[in-house]
């Protein structure tokens, strides 16, 4: 396994095309030991042989892997401040990323257990939403490059999920424009009646949105303008901080 993981880390940006004589040479194995290893990471899916030039590159495989581990760690930073997060408001803390139209939930905290079921309750890390009509997935949407934003849009099928869901892209749009000037989403019983939730956007170390945090209300009576009135604020602090942690500088934005 280490070998296997040196030799898919020696394919770089600089130097995506090798062959089983370069690996060989740069990582002091021999020829028939590199190829075996190699063999084996094509049949695994994690590199492929470019038929021109009879040399490998990193397949799809390597780059949902390098995805998942980025996402581990994404996590790590993130846990203790999702945890504060949840215990200072008693609603349930999420963190997530866009995966295509949809997001997928990595970590969740409940602050409080809920006595109402048919609730958001079963979502779990690794829960798939739909992004039009959560807090998250309008933060993630929001930051994409307008041609990017535009297509997502195009091939979703805004399907009604409540009686308050947002089943126009027109509306959607114009609801992004906001969340992108002020940085915060506002999702009021469009995915679930009975479940409120806001977002702020995570920043990487190039300022790019990354991922968002979110904070849940569900059960009992929910209003989401005293969520945005009472945990705004936190909220944002804590997207701020899982920023900083995977490298953004606030002060060079």
């Amino acid at each position: 396994m280490k070998r296997g993981l040196a030799i898919l880390a020696e394919f770089t940006p600089e130097r995506p095309l090798l062959g089983i004589a370069e690996l060989a040479e740069r990582l002091d194995m021999s020829r028939p030991t590199t190829h075996r290893y190699v063999s084996t990471l094509v049949s695994l899916g994690y590199l492929e042989q470019e038929d021109a030039s009879r040399k490998y590159r990193l397949a799809l495989g390597a780059v949902e892997l390098g995805a998942g581990l980025n996402a581990m760690g994404l996590c790590m930073h993130a846990r203790p401040h999702l945890h504060a997060l949840a215990h200072r408001s008693g609603q349930t803390a999420e963190l997530a990323v866009l995966d295509g139209r949809e997001i997928l939930v990595l970590d969740r905290v409940r602050g409080r257990p809920t006595r109402r079921s048919g609730t958001r309750e079963s979502v779990r890390a690794g829960s798939r939403l739909p992004a039009y009509c959560t807090a998250m997935g309008k933060v993630l949407l929001a930051y994409l490059p307008a041609p990017a934003q535009k297509r997502l849009i195009s091939e979703m099928a805004l399907t009604r999920r409540s009686l308050r869901t947002i089943t126009s892209a027109t509306a959607l749009d114009d609801q992004l424009q906001d969340v992108a000037s002020e940085g915060l989403a506002v999702e009021d019983e469009e995915l679930l009646e009975g479940s409120c939730a806001i977002a702020a956007p995570v920043r990487d170390e190039s300022g790019d949105v990354t991922a968002a945090v979110g904070l849940v209300a569900c059960g009992g009576h929910v209003d989401a303008e005293e969520i945005v009135e009472h945990y705004e604020g936190p909220v944002f602090a804590t997207a701020r901080r899982v920023s900083r942690r995977i490298g953004w500088r606030e002060d060079e934005e």
